[in-house]
């Protein structure tokens, strides 16, 4: 690590903190990222996993961030293609809730709040035809909408910024606490520990950023002494994992009794998501985890839809984050803004700290631009903003995805061709640099199950920062969802033995 100060220095590891990291980067600053976890180890990959402006949010005349997100959609395509793409949302008209001509309203100004390119508008649907779109519903939903929104791979999108950063000279360091930070002669004095081995080492910078989502009054609170003015509220959002519930590449939005909305998405190809919730969290100790109740909540809503109940047999998976969002005094949970705010504090000839609290997938590079329009003033020479101009890692792909995944299939025609475009959905054009001279599954190194390989774990190690199992089968892959407890065992074992040598900010 060079003696010399960084520009700026990121706490966070999730998709706030590496999206500011890469926009910092190649605006030609130094930057320096301290996740003490695993990148996208908390909330960033438990998210519902949609690109999306936010239909319910009109509700709350949430536009500036309605706007925002929906003109964020194409821009996110073009940049990482292989880890996002365009669905279909079909909202089931509920007789008894909101009024259609309500959703109607709602679904123009959605078309036409921000420009679309690609994305398709929305339009009126008959289910009493035979659509396939109702076949799975109860015949009580006769008629219902469809609009269009996007799927990400949420901890992907982290990791992907995390190399981009890396790639114009930024420093991510993973596994690593700040654990004290100072000011002192015009620059910050921090702390960093290694979470392995506990070993501290002191870095300076001539700023930082707090995107320590849930952590960042705590990261305040401790790390810095300080006693912050703004406030978040923690809200837990589950989700279940079921088997595949229905056929077709759209999902289902569902209308609930107290107002909320669920999704039901297809899902690695062999299950269904559904969630979210929205529970407020007065103290937060340990993982999240889903409760009884909201798997009651989910299984519920989904099943005043679906012709065929969903039933707690059919889950083979859950997962829960904690959203930390801008207090902004609304006592409904599922009311409270989405939009983030960012808090600039320092006197004049200080350092600066921005910290970021709240916002969204969709909105994340947006966020990091507007986070470094704040700190513009501190940094003269740093470069304009760019961030939307150029793809993520593995984006480039010179073709539309399905061409390349052709391409892909054409050049290793020994390898299964299901298995290669799982592989280019995870990597985009960097699937070359995995595959490189194999011919057939047996050049891939030893098998995982659930069509995992070392090569594959040996590339994500090298370049991904994934360092113990769960980081390969939840984060980095979802293989986790065929992977039995044996080999995942044998997982973290064959990672143990093939640890690359190579200090973690490389």
């Amino acid at each position: 690590m060079s003696s010399e100060p960084a520009d700026l220095l990121i706490i966070g590891g999730g998709v706030n903190g590496t999206g500011i990291a890469r926009d910092a980067a190649g605006r030609g600053l130094s930057i320096i990222l301290a996740e003490r976890n695993d990148l996208a180890g908390a909330t960033s990959s438990a998210a519902t996993k949609l690109i999306h402006g936010g239909l319910r949010y009109l509700e709350h005349y949430e536009f500036r961030l309605v706007r925002e997100a929906l003109g964020e959609r194409e821009v996110l395509m073009k940049m990482a293609p292989h880890i996002i793409w365009p669905l279909r949302f079909v909202l089931p008209h509920h007789p008894g809730l909101r009024p259609a001509w309500m959703i109607r309203i709602g679904l123009f100004l959605y078309d036409n709040l921000a420009g679309r390119v690609t994305l398709p508008g929305s339009v009126s649907v008959d289910f009493t035809q035979g659509d396939a779109r109702g076949r799975p519903l109860k015949k009580e939903f006769k008629r219902g909408f469809e609009y269009s929104d996007c799927w990400v791979d949420d901890a992907r999108l982290v990791v992907l910024n995390a190399m981009a950063a890396r790639s114009m000279g930024g420093q991510i360091f993973t596994r690593t606490a700040v654990t004290a930070a100072r000011r002192d002669g015009g620059l910050w004095h921090v702390t960093l520990t290694d979470q392995i081995t506990n070993v501290s080492r002191e870095v300076t910078a001539r700023g930082i950023v707090n995107a320590g989502g849930p952590w960042v009054r705590e990261t305040l609170t401790g790390a810095f002494g300080q006693n912050p003015k703004n406030s978040v509220r923690l809200i837990k959002g589950s989700h279940i994992v079921t088997k595949k519930l229905f056929d077709g590449d759209h999902c289902y939005i569902f209308q609930n009794a107290d107002n909320r909305i669920i999704f039901a998405i297809p899902y690695e190809r062999d299950f269904t998501l559904i969630g979210t919730t929205d529970i407020q969290l007065e103290k937060w100790e340990g993982p999240p985890r889903i409760s009884e109740e909201e798997t009651t909540y989910l299984l519920d809503a989904a099943s005043e839809y679906f012709k065929q109940p969903v039933t707690r047999e059919q889950i083979v998976w859950s997962f829960a984050g904690v959203r930390p969002l801008y207090d902004d005094g609304d006592s409904d949970p599922s009311a409270i803004t989405r939009d983030y705010v960012l808090d600039l504090e320092g006197k004049s000839g200080e350092p600066p700290l921005l910290s970021v609290y709240g916002g969204k997938l969709t909105t994340s590079r947006r966020l990091a631009e507007h986070a470094l329009q704040k700190l513009a003033p501190f940094y003269p020479k740093m470069g304009k903003p760019w961030s939307g101009t150029k793809p993520l890692p593995g984006g480039e792909l010179g073709m539309a995805f399905d061409a390349f995944v052709a391409d892909l299939r054409h050049k290793y025609p020994g390898l299964d061709p299901a298995w290669l475009a799982r592989l280019a959905r995870r990597h985009g054009n960097a699937a070359h640099e995995i595959l490189g001279d194999a011919q057939w599954a047996s050049d891939l190194g030893e098998s995982f199950g659930g069509g995992l390989y070392s090569r594959e774990v040996d590339y994500l190690m090298r370049r991904e920062w994934a360092r113990e199992a769960d980081d390969v089968l939840w984060r980095r892959t979802k293989c986790g969802l065929w992977v039995s407890a044996t080999d995942r065992e044998r997982l973290a074992h064959w990672m143990a033995q093939h640890r690359p040598n190579v200090e973690t900010g490389a």
